[in-house]
């Protein structure tokens, strides 16, 4: 028997779901039990952004509402416990049985042609119609597309769904009533943690990190969960059973984000979006990767403990966590541990973890003065693609004199790694051309990258060391480069509200 049911707001109305697996999609519950089949299955993994739906949650003590887009086919029913899920068919209901706005200028941009990803691409322009209506703003294209490269259209082309987000705004606005949904929220949370077993399966949401750490010390074999954009493709695409399941997305502790005493502390369930948006606070230069790391829908379910956690040698975050000396902090019912970030890495899909141990926060040092930092990434698609190489460099300078220079990589070898002979190629010596061909010529010795769909391992060598000659270029002491003159795409505006997409 189900121990608990799942309370779930659906377009404004409450829910009470049992009888499903803990791994049942949201995608595959709103088509095949509710029969809202407005929400799409494309891809499956987080990718076409057809199944685009909208979260809201509340936030902090209950006071705040916070909404998301975010991907339906990887988010698990149970993980919107509490929370409220809206579909496109709730446009046309907001809009009294009309076309909402954002519907309505979709219709007079043409902005659909087969149609298949049109609800998608309406939730996400809801999500960002929502966001504007509150502040009284209207956005630019620049945020639009950005808001968009979640979402694939094969054959209408963008400029006429751009447009549609900037005209979405001419009529009669259709406000969302946060505070009704605010107390409608607040009615379905529950007293206890969610416990709730189907079929032997099972799925628990500790609140505490004491809790969830004494399971982890009596189940070693479970899943942790967090926002499951890894997860949930295991499930979709490789058929795994999991049970049980460890929730991480109700242990408060574990999604804070704080500084103290020159440390910036990310607790590892704060997601992509709340952990970038901290860290480009102190590093503006991480901001082209914010914006190009996965899309709106995965950043925004997705948590920087979790890429940290799961430790892909192509993991986006950690070349440049590693150049700025982040350390990761280890936590179980033993104690807490810290190690550097690099070193948690031993081997391919290897780290240094033990089965009752996990990720509990990330923490960085605050910049010490001069210091020069970059990271790009480069990949097939400028938006939502996989890295082929990703580079971060760090150093100082002292009178001209390279001091504690910190270069990491991804997509080069079987972990994130530091490049360990370039920086010991740079360290002590002038920033200059004839450093700068020593370091290349390390840099060669540090990898031997493979040979995979995404690039070749000449490609890699070559694309390394270009990335390196541009740190360098904007970074030399005698007329460095503007990053817009190293750039082929616009650039990003780190004291805008939110990262801006780039021109194509």
């Amino acid at each position: 028997m189900d121990s608990q049911t799942i309370r779930i707001l659906l377009d404004g109305e409450p829910v009470e779901v049992a009888g499903v697996a803990p791994t049942t999609s949201l995608l595959a519950w709103l088509r095949a039990a509710r029969g809202l089949t407005g929400t799409k299955e494309g891809c499956n993994e987080g990718d076409c952004g057809a199944c685009t739906v909208v979260v809201a949650t509340l936030a902090g003590d209950g006071t705040a509402l916070e909404l998301a887009s975010i991907n339906a086919c990887l988010c698990f029913l149970p993980t919107l416990d509490g929370k409220a899920v809206f579909t496109v068919e709730y446009l046309r209901a907001q809009a009294g049985g009309e076309l909402h706005p954002v519907q309505q200028a979709l219709v007079n941009c043409h902005g659909s042609q087969c149609g298949f990803c049109t609800p998608g691409f309406a939730m996400s322009l809801w999500a960002l119609y929502n966001a504007c209506v509150a502040d009284g703003s209207r956005p630019d294209a620049a945020r639009i597309r950005s808001t968009l490269t979640g979402n694939l259209c094969r054959c209408t082309g963008y400029r006429p769904i751009v447009e549609a987000g900037e005209r979405m705004f001419d009529r009669p606005a259709r406000v969302l009533d946060r505070e009704a949904l605010r107390r409608q929220l607040l009615a379905q949370q529950r007293t206890t943690p969610l416990d709730y077993t189907h079929a032997g399966a099972r799925f628990v949401a500790p609140r505490t990190l004491a809790a969830l750490l004494e399971l982890r010390a009596r189940h070693p074999e479970a899943t942790l969960l967090a926002g499951g954009t890894d997860v949930g493709v295991w499930v979709n695409k490789q058929l795994r059973t999991l049970s049980p399941l460890l929730y991480l997305g109700e242990v408060a502790e574990l999604h804070r984000v704080e500084e103290d005493d020159g440390v910036l502390h990310v607790g590892a369930g704060a997601s992509l979006t709340t952990a970038f948006a901290a860290l480009a606070r102190h590093w503006p230069e991480l901001g082209e990767l914010w914006e190009r790391f996965a899309s709106p829908p995965v950043r925004n379910a997705g948590t920087l403990g979790g890429n940290v956690a799961n430790g892909s040698p192509i993991g986006d975050a950690m070349p440049a966590l590693i150049a700025l000396g982040a350390r990761v902090v280890l936590a179980s019912v033993r104690g807490r541990r810290s190690l550097a970030l690099e070193d948690f890495y031993l081997d391919y899909m290897k780290k240094d973890l033990a089965a009752d141990e996990l990720v509990a926060a990330i923490e960085l040092p605050r910049s010490a003065a001069g210091l020069r930092f970059r990271t790009w990434k480069l990949s097939k698609r400028f938006d939502s693609d996989i890295s082929a190489v990703c580079g971060a460099f760090a150093l100082r300078l002292q009178d001209g004199v390279v001091r504690a220079p910190r270069i990491a990589f991804g997509g080069m070898a079987a972990t994130p790694r530091r490049a360990a002979r370039t920086e010991a190629a740079l360290d002590g010596r002038p920033w200059d051309e004839v450093t700068l061909a020593l370091a290349v010529q390390a840099l060669a010795l540090d990898f031997d990258p493979l040979t995979d769909l995404r690039a070749s391992a000449s490609y890699r060598r070559r694309a390394a060391a270009g990335l390196l000659r541009r740190f360098f270029l904007e970074t030399r002491a005698d007329a460095p480069l503007a990053p817009a003159q190293t750039r082929v795409f616009a650039a990003f505006d780190p004291g805008a509200a939110v990262p801006h997409g780039e021109d194509a």
